[in-house]
């Protein structure tokens, strides 16, 4: 997979590295409460993202020790207004592990096997161009091993998403017509013969556990992960274009890679092209909680759990970069194996991640979409390591895996 296609998995604006510094003042704020200063690395690589172009960095971890919360840059470039740690934002692409959750308990329930074809639950809908839903399974979908070609690699619909943002951010799309755009192009190889991140899969996964339950995927969501764990600030918006309050701004570049490109507040869009590929709305405190729940194993059955974590290799030349049902795992330099999921939507670039056994959990959000390390703030938070030390330090599986949004 090339990194433009990376890049295109479910972002409005593909990510540029190493930006000129820009005019922005760079505020620091922390409250380091028990945690003392063991995050002196993760502050200033927080603080170095926007020396880089990052309007603004949120971020929160929590271990044994305590909470953590921390802030570089700004909410709004207008007003200045700081980054608050209950601020909301787009969560893109972290939404599959939730959607993955929620097939994995229908399978406990028997309810369904992640082993049935897509043709048994989705007739006549994947077919067409070497697209065959007889051949694929849901697991498949789940672990990026369908071949389904992704529909946000659209020529046509990928315009729409970036130059052509501000004419389309407000209309609705229907799975239905996701799924058809990507039935126009061929499979990227036959089913279980190959690995390429695809939005597609998740949408139709989406769309199987509507037909499995009688209920939307977004409302299985809801009663089976974020109430059960008292998530009080995450929610699917579906078509609604707004982020529910606290909020600062999004901000994209809407694909220009000019160092003086405009830049565009798009805070407020239908998110419907996402889906249930990356609609969740949420908080760096709230998806810590999710990501602690899920690698403790409170969400799943022992056997689910086996499964949600069994991997598949994403690359031949990046061996310790693997994919799950939803989640990633890499191995950082300082020999600490991290879960984790990246996600990136219009002026929002986020991750969250976890250590085996859910005691140390991060997550971080950048408001804006062209620029930003990811890789750094990982290896920053679990290792360490100062901003130089990370860039050099941090391996290819682990760019590999926090570039998948």
């Amino acid at each position: 997979m090339t990194a433009r296609t990376v890049r295109r998995a479910l972002t409005g604006a593909a990510l540029a590295t190493a930006l000129a510094t820009t005019a922005l003042t760079t505020t620091a704020s922390a409250d380091t409460g028990r945690a003392g200063d063991r995050h002196s690395a993760t502050r200033a690589v927080m603080e170095a993202q926007v020396r880089a172009g990052v309007p603004g960095v949120l971020g929160r971890a929590e271990d044994a020790r305590g909470t953590w919360n921390a802030s570089a840059g700004v909410g709004d470039r207008r007003t200045g207004r700081d980054r608050l740690p209950q601020d909301r934002f787009r969560v893109g692409s972290i939404t599959k592990a939730f959607v993955s959750t929620v097939l994995l308990q229908l399978e406990a329930e028997g309810r369904l096997d992640i082993d049935d074809s897509v043709e048994r639950w989705l007739p006549g809908v994947v077919r067409g161009n070497g697209h065959d839903g007889s051949r694929i399974t849901i697991r498949s979908l789940l672990n990026h091993t369908s071949g389904v070609f992704n529909y946000t690699e659209d020529p046509a619909f990928f315009e729409q998403l970036t130059t052509g943002f501000p004419e389309h951010r407000f209309e609705t799309r229907t799975p239905r017509q996701l799924v058809a755009a990507a039935m126009q192009h061929k499979p990227y190889f036959s089913p279980g013969k190959g690995w390429h991140y695809s939005n597609t899969n998740y949408v139709l996964a989406g769309m199987i556990v509507e037909k499995a339950t009688g209920h939307s995927y977004a409302s299985e969501v809801d009663k089976r992960v974020i109430n059960k764990l008292g998530m009080r600030s995450t929610t699917l918006p579906g078509t609604s274009s707004r982020v529910p309050g606290p909020h600062g701004r999004a901000y994209s570049k809407l694909s220009s890679t000019a160092p003086d490109a405009k830049i565009h507040d798009v805070t407020e869009l239908n998110p419907s092209w996402g889906g249930a590929a990356g609609e969740i709305i949420s908080t760096t405190g709230d998806l810590n909680r999710f990501y602690r729940a899920l690698l403790r194993g409170d969400l799943l059955p022992e056997r689910q759990q086996r499964e949600l974590l069994t991997t598949v290799p994403v690359s031949d030349t990046t061996p310790d970069a693997r994919y799950g049902l939803g989640v990633s795992s890499g191995k950082l330099s300082c020999g600490v194996t991290v879960w984790m999921h990246s996600g990136g939507i219009h002026g929002s670039t986020s991750i969250a991640s976890a250590t085996a056994d859910g005691s140390h959990t991060a997550a971080f959000n950048f408001n804006g979409d062209w620029s930003g390390d990811l890789d750094a703030l990982i290896e920053a938070e679990y290792c360490g390591a100062k901003p130089s030390a990370a860039a050099d330090k941090t391996g290819p599986g682990l760019k590999k895996l926090t570039s998948l949004r």
